[in-house]
């Protein structure tokens, strides 16, 4: 009978081992997901604007070989510029425009994976072109997170993001 008792206690063991471990896979594979989503997204507007200034450079070339019977000469047609919303984007400075402070937060300390204090977010949220209206960013933004569910508090202004699975179980 004890014999049995150590099996089915080995076997719970193992169980539970293979369950953490497929638990911690999962959030790599939504890690690796998100990452993956996010460069397709950036490699796709790579390419847009990488054709729309080979359209411009031919464009440019072919106004120069127009010969008019102008006395002034030709000039070269002006040519559309790629919007700068673009280009920010393409270098990562609008990457948390349209998006509200708790939701950039979240993505930044996601992709991370690690906590992060209120000052670093501010920057990071600068970085990717949200700026904190108001006096005092630093106080909004641990605000904001500490009434957001998806956060945890880890330390003064400092934050973690919980896990997508414990925020449902909340």
């Amino acid at each position: 009978m004890e014999e049995l008792t150590d099996i089915l206690v080995g076997l719970e063991q193992r169980i539970n081992a293979y369950k953490n471990r497929f638990q911690e896979l999962e959030k790599k594979r939504r890690r690796l997901d998100d990452e993956i989503a996010t460069i397709k997204k950036y490699l796709e507007l790579a390419e847009t604007l990488y054709r729309v200034e080979a359209d411009k450079a031919k464009l440019a070339s072919l106004s120069n070989q127009l010969i008019t019977d102008d006395t002034k000469g030709s000039r070269p047609a002006p040519v559309m510029d790629v919007t700068d919303q673009s280009r920010e984007i393409l270098l990562g400075r609008s990457k948390y425009v349209g998006k509200s402070v708790p939701e950039a937060a979240y993505e930044i300390l996601r992709e991370s994976n690690r906590a992060m204090h209120a000052k670093e977010l501010v920057q990071r949220l600068g970085e990717g072109g949200l700026h904190i209206k108001g006096k005092t960013p630093l106080t909004s933004i641990a605000t904001s997170l500490k009434r957001d569910k998806r956060f945890r508090k880890v330390g003064p202004n400092t934050f973690e993001a919980l896990d997508d699975m414990l925020i449902q179980a909340v």
